[in-house]
């Protein structure tokens, strides 16, 4: 009985492997038909072949962008690094999203963080950094996938870390829960 289960878990990650290597390898080569575009790296054309638009109905709670956290740390400056920082200077309780601007959650998400940046003025600061345009702010973030949430509270205390698609409705429960934000 333990040799059959052994072999069906084995069996079961094979074929996990399997299909995420198609899906990433057919992903990856559909990219310039979709576009049109000609360019024989992978990478590029993944890049160019990113939808410009994508409703927050299509991206299911948690959902993390399949693209990868550029790794590159160019050179940051001090007003930068003081930005990116969680433990910067906190007055008002913080939320933090780290993402990108070509990241389908990400893009869903900007319209919530945008309408819950002016619903909470004065009492919570909403902040959106594009880990792909400045890759060093990964690094005082720990982030290892986008988008990912950070939420500090008035001392600049992390006190919730989420990663993936959130609703808005959930962010606002949280805000009242974890830094007494309503």
């Amino acid at each position: 009985m333990k040799g059959q289960t052994t072999n069906i878990l084995a069996v079961v990650a094979v074929v996990a492997v399997v299909a995420g290597a198609a899906w990433f390898k057919s992903h990856r080569s559909q990219a310039p038909a979709e576009e049109g575009g000609t360019t024989s790296d992978p990478v590029l054309a993944a890049q160019a072949a990113q939808p410009t638009a994508a409703p927050a109905e299509t991206v299911a709670e948690g959902t993390p962008c399949p693209e990868p956290v550029p790794t590159s740390q160019p050179a940051v400056t001090q007003a930068a690094e003081k930005a990116n920082s969680p433990a910067a200077e906190a007055k008002l309780p913080r939320l933090v999203d780290l993402g990108a601007q070509s990241c389908k959650a990400c893009k869903a998400l900007a319209p919530i963080l945008e309408a819950l940046r002016e619903e909470y003025k004065g009492r919570l600061d909403v902040e959106f950094i594009d880990v792909w345009k400045d890759p060093s702010a990964k690094v005082p973030y720990k982030i290892r996938v986008i988008p990912t949430q950070v939420l500090f509270d008035q001392e600049g205390k992390e006190v919730w870390r989420h990663e993936g698609f959130i609703s808005k409705e959930d962010l606002k429960t949280l805000f009242a829960e974890r830094v007494g934000v309503k």
